[in-house]
């Protein structure tokens, strides 16, 4: 009982404890804001590109593609694990918009719309076709002409809240897209550098998927049409195959199934002509295959959380000298409690028991302001550009709405699991000091 009144005493009646807690509020506070919101933009970021790629990939870095790709898709869509599968054509080409001098470097992405939009979030990603994804290569002007669906980055502009103009009706606007077809050996199908394919398609919708380098930069073709484009010869060819996962079926195991099959329909295809094709194909989760955008994110997390641990470290400190000054003043109450049989392991539990208090007391206030204050700031952050033109990130350049302020529990956790055992790590060393001399020597009237 002893240990909770001289704890509870000692938050109370020494200011100098103020000192500590505000700064364990100060740093509960910074890193519940700054994590909840790196955190949010995290996870929004990987929720956004598996939408983008579906649950997993068979696919090729090479612009030759693959061959037999429909006899796979068939032993895929067999398959008791798989709930939708989309061919895929990816190239690159060169853009020029009609009646402009202008040539913009795109990168092609050749879809069946409704098988797409099962397999991935396309059908999600669209603004005049989102009810009816079969007609999305069809424009609404004039159903007659070849559509196609541009990122909106492409399409349209945005400003500095991020808000896009859009159209009743898209823009009769028609584009000529060209590239270089490729022949099974990845030669130029037209005999050389100078020939290239080049066909007309005209604006239909646009996709805002939410990813910066995908809205800004690619197109969206219909699969045949783009299988024309950049695939030269009868030889059917395909980039990629995304697949979805039947709801039930954990990502891991999906895709090692994927990959038992993959491996099984190789070696069926092994005395085929075209089998070096396959040579290239592999396969990858989501995650995997977008690994190269999702890894810079996330080693800014873990950077972000390396430097909260470093801000853990001046907790340790302030509440060592806090601690210290108090146990220095309070040698007479040490001495007494020594000289009646108080153990030293004792004593050190009195201050860690006042030290979990300090750290209790000021993780709460750091959650509570932190909480509060993410609950505010997209009101705060409209406020400061209202009045100052303040944002934390350019709506115009960097494709994110709002701040992401939702507080996840695990966050919590852990940032007051370490601000406590950032004031334990305080109180001990200090408390050490404080248990190594004798009652005699603590209680002599020259050192009281």
């Amino acid at each position: 009982m002893y240990k909770i009144i001289l704890a509870i005493r000692y938050l109370i009646k020494q200011r100098i404890t103020y000192l500590a807690v505000l700064i364990v509020v100060c740093c509960v506070f910074m890193a519940v804001v700054v994590l909840t919101v790196m955190t949010g933009l995290v996870t929004d970021f990987k929720q956004k590109n598996h939408n983008f790629v579906g649950d997993c990939v068979v696919g090729t870095d090479s612009l030759v593609g693959f061959a037999y790709y429909e006899d796979l898709m068939e032993k895929l869509a067999a398959a008791e694990f798989v709930e939708s599968v989309s061919p895929v054509i990816k190239n690159f080409a060169l853009l020029s918009p009609k009646g402009r001098d202008l040539n913009v470097h795109v990168e092609i992405l050749g879809i069946e719309p409704v098988r797409h939009s099962r397999t991935t979030g396309f059908g999600k990603t669209l603004y005049h076709r989102r009810d009816d994804v079969s007609k999305v290569f069809e424009p609404i002007y004039d159903p007659n002409l070849l559509g196609c669906v541009l990122g909106i980055d492409l399409a349209l502009s945005r400003n500095a809240n991020s808000k896009y103009s859009y159209e009743t009706v898209p823009a009769n606007v028609g584009f000529s897209i060209s590239c270089f077809p490729l022949t099974v050996k990845g030669a130029p199908a037209l005999g050389g550098l100078g020939e290239v394919n080049t066909r007309t398609f005209y604006y239909s919708d646009n996709s805002h998927s939410g990813l910066a380098r995908v809205d800004s930069s690619l197109i969206y073709l219909p699969f045949q049409e783009a299988q024309q484009l950049c695939m030269a010869g009868t030889d059917k060819r395909a980039s990629a195959i995304h697949i979805k996962f039947k709801p039930n079926v954990k990502m891991q195991s999906g895709c090692e199934q994927v990959s038992s099959l993959w491996e099984n329909f190789r070696q069926e295809k092994a005395g085929e002509k075209l089998a070096y094709l396959l040579d290239t194909v592999s396969v990858q989760s989501w995650k995997e295959y977008r690994r190269a955008f999702i890894a810079a994110m996330e080693k800014e997390q873990m950077v972000m959380a390396v430097m909260f641990a470093f801000v853990g470290l001046v907790i340790v400190f302030i509440v060592f000298v806090v601690f210290y000054w108090i146990i220095s003043h309070k040698s007479k109450d040490i001495g007494i409690l020594k000289s009646i049989g108080v153990s030293s392991a004792n004593i050190i539990g009195l201050f860690s028991g006042f030290a979990i208090l300090v750290g209790l007391l000021g993780s709460c206030i750091g959650m509570f302001t932190g909480w509060l204050f993410l609950l505010k700031i997209n009101r705060i952050e409209d406020l400061l550009f209202e009045r100052f033109g303040f944002q934390l990130w350019d709506r115009t350049m960097y494709a994110i709405g709002e701040i992401p302020n939702r507080v996840e529990p695990d966050v919590l956790v852990i940032t007051v699991l370490a601000a406590i055992a950032a004031c334990l790590a305080g109180a001990l060393i200090a408390s050490w000091q404080a248990v190594r001399s004798s009652p005699v020597e603590i209680l002599q009237v020259s050192r009281l």
